[in-house]
């Protein structure tokens, strides 16, 4: 059999991952792994349920206060097109936003958890089917628990939990599209047959154009992503699975590029373009590209030196020691590691800062700010998977070089659990406050239902402000937005900064 024959024999048969029934344990993969491996993922799958649970406060504000009465009134296909032709040209970010404020404030409630899930779902799927798909066995459990602590490093390590997580505006726009364009990878790493692998073509064609009107940022981590593996593909893809591959990139490039064609020529984004005048036509000028450069810088500095991201490393080490081959030999490091070594922070890096010029003309100065930080999260995801990659490389070397590895696994250990405590305390003090504004959001709510049902027409507002959102009459009482659509969400004609009223 040729060397290529056998690669191929090798790809298409089933692979383990640790975790199929009845089959006889690989050396390491014992019941003991299994068991503490399993354990680790306790405390960032306890975060997700705390977090999701939390989710009971959320209330509406900023941007929902709009969507809430547009979708109220026109349904969800007359959100689609208030975004096509009037706001941004967003078509499935308004579908996405329309299927949880179709529910009104409980869909506003329910997203943290639902997002959550579905965050966690793809990690996960992804993670089991990579394995697969490279023939290595590992731990039952430890695919979820890499899958389990990349979300909560995702979500929750972040300057505000509130607008990453529990925004369901800002989630749909910027958290939810690198893991919807994770989910793209599933049909690609299981196809087998011809039938399977027009499918995968065909998801990530439509993945392309759904994620380029759904979010312009992580469009352009995908191209950037997509573009780079077919350009090193001839080095880095085995040679039978390459021709494959590469249509997959071409496919995922080509929907991308027609989302972004839609959405640029929408009613929408013209009309965006317009509002913001002379500010978006000078996203190339030097000023703004230098700006734009500084404040990726500003915030790469702070992403690189947020410790806690040291739990992805130590998941990705585990993964390196506890990985075997279906043979039950150490997997081989890839022969081009060098390349990806360069080639993925080069990715980031560029991608990074490509999100950040396209939003700077909007935000100005405020683009690196913490309180802004949900803009960085379209290409965040990338860093984190990043970091999972080179603790593998890292625990393949330790396992090549080191006598005993018990040392390493309890390090990578404690690292799991430790990283969490951060984050658990944030989101202990996170709850208090959105608890504190449910409550107040409450009675405020059933006073002004009860005055737009007495005939009110003008009624004072009370601005209850969790985690730096925006709500009528901020700046000293100089900013109405969005009273307006606070005003319309409750019948009134306007509403008055309650704070100054006698």
């Amino acid at each position: 059999m040729t060397d290529s024959a056998r690669e191929i024999a090798v790809s298409d048969e089933p692979a383990g991952t640790g975790e199929a029934p009845g089959r006889r344990p690989e050396p390491g993969h014992g019941p003991r792994s299994a068991l503490w491996v399993s354990a680790l993922a306790l405390p960032p799958l306890a975060l997700l349920a705390a977090a999701s649970w939390f989710g009971r406060w959320v209330r509406p504000s900023a941007d929902d206060w709009c969507f809430l009465p547009a979708v109220r009134d026109g349904g969800i296909t007359g959100l689609v097109g208030k975004f096509y032709f009037d706001d941004n040209g967003r078509v499935a970010n308004a579908m996405l936003v329309g299927a949880y404020a179709k529910f009104q404030v409980a869909g506003h409630q329910w997203f943290p958890v639902v997002s959550g899930v579905l965050v966690l779902a793809v990690l996960w799927a992804v993670t089991v089917s990579a394995l697969r798909r490279g023939g290595v066995t590992v731990p039952r459990g430890l695919p979820l628990l890499v899958a389990a602590m990349v979300t909560a490093l995702f979500l929750f390590v972040t300057p505000n939990t509130y607008k990453t997580f529990y925004w369901p505006a800002a989630s749909v726009s910027h958290t939810l599209p690198p893991a919807l364009a994770c989910a793209a990878l599933i049909p690609l790493l299981l196809a087998r047959t011809r039938r399977g692998r027009g499918f995968a073509l065909a998801v990530a064609l439509l993945a392309g154009a759904f994620i380029a009107t759904l979010s312009e940022e992580t469009a352009i981590v995908m191209l950037l992503v997509l573009l780079a593996t077919l350009l090193l593909s001839g080095r880095l893809i085995p040679s039978p699975a390459r021709a494959f591959a590469r249509r997959w990139c071409v496919a995922g490039l080509a929907g991308t590029l027609a989302g972004g064609l839609v959405l640029i020529t929408s009613p929408g984004s013209i009309h965006r373009r317009e509002r913001f005048g002379a500010e978006t036509t000078s996203l190339l000028a030097p000023d703004s590209l230098a700006a734009s450069l500084r404040h990726f810088a500003e915030i790469t500095v702070q992403t690189v030196t947020t410790w806690q991201y040291v739990g992805a490393v130590a998941v990705g080490v585990l993964l390196g020691l506890l990985g075997d081959r279906r043979d039950g030999r150490t997997p081989r490091t890839p022969a081009h590691w060098p390349l990806l070594a360069w080639a993925g922070p080069l990715t980031f890096l560029l991608s990074g800062y490509l999100c950040t010029m396209i939003a700077y003309p909007v935000f100005q100065d405020r683009v690196s700010d913490p309180s802004a930080n949900r803009l960085w999260n379209d290409y965040l995801l990338l860093y984190v998977v990043l970091l999972v990659a080179a603790g593998a490389l890292l625990g393949l070397a330790v396992r090549r070089h080191v006598r005993g590895t018990a040392l390493a696994k309890a390090v990578c250990a404690a690292l799991c659990v430790l990283v969490c405590a951060g984050p658990a305390v944030s989101l202990l003090n996170l709850d208090t406050n959105m608890r504190a504004r449910a409550e107040k959001w409450d009675a405020q709510d059933r006073r002004l239902r009860q005055g737009a049902a007495d005939g009110e027409r003008v009624m004072p507002y009370e601005r209850l402000v969790v985690s730096a959102m925006l709500e009528p009459f901020g700046r000293g009482g100089a900013t109405y937005w969005p009273g307006g659509c606070v005003a319309d969400y409750y019948g009134l004609e306007r509403v008055t900064d309650g704070t100054r009223t006698p």
